[in-house]
């Protein structure tokens, strides 16, 4: 009898249309790809995160966006979401020193990047395609958190 080991590394990828519910799809996507994978010590986390990054994607854009979770060798896994807006936005673009201020706790708002700061182990964001055009094709947003 043959036996199959399941990888340590695999990949999800959803395409999100430009809809209020796009974060809810993808919070469902993120809790089954990391509960069929023994992720769950990390799921809080990760959803949270990923609700932030496409809630952004949304309400900056007005086109569609991209959701991909990898896990990566090590341990890792990564989230990244693309979105056609451009700009790059603190903590991902810039220098360490470029962080993210709390929001008042009155506000409504304002909270996702702060929170990729303080619960991802590490995060990072490129302008994507299209330079040579004049024109840019979005960009993409990640965060890693350590799942073992």
């Amino acid at each position: 009898m043959v036996t199959v080991a399941l990888p340590d590394t695999w990949v999800y990828a959803l395409r999100l249309p430009h809809d209020p519910r796009a974060a809810r799809v993808a919070r469902m996507t993120v809790r089954t790809a990391l509960l069929t994978h023994g992720m769950g010590e990390v799921l809080d986390d990760v959803e949270l995160l990923t609700s932030e990054l496409v809630t952004n994607a949304y309400r900056h854009t007005t086109g569609p966006a991209s959701l991909r979770l990898t896990a990566l060798s090590g341990g890792r896994l990564r989230v990244g979401v693309w979105d056609s807006h451009p700009h790059i936005p603190a903590p991902f673009g810039g220098p360490l020193r470029d962080r993210v201020q709390p929001t008042p706790a009155s506000a409504e708002s304002g909270r996702g990047l702060w929170l990729v700061e303080r619960c991802a182990d590490s995060w990072g964001g490129w302008p994507l395609g299209g330079e040579l055009l004049g024109r840019g094709a979005g960009k993409l947003l990640w965060f890693e958190v350590r799942t073992g």
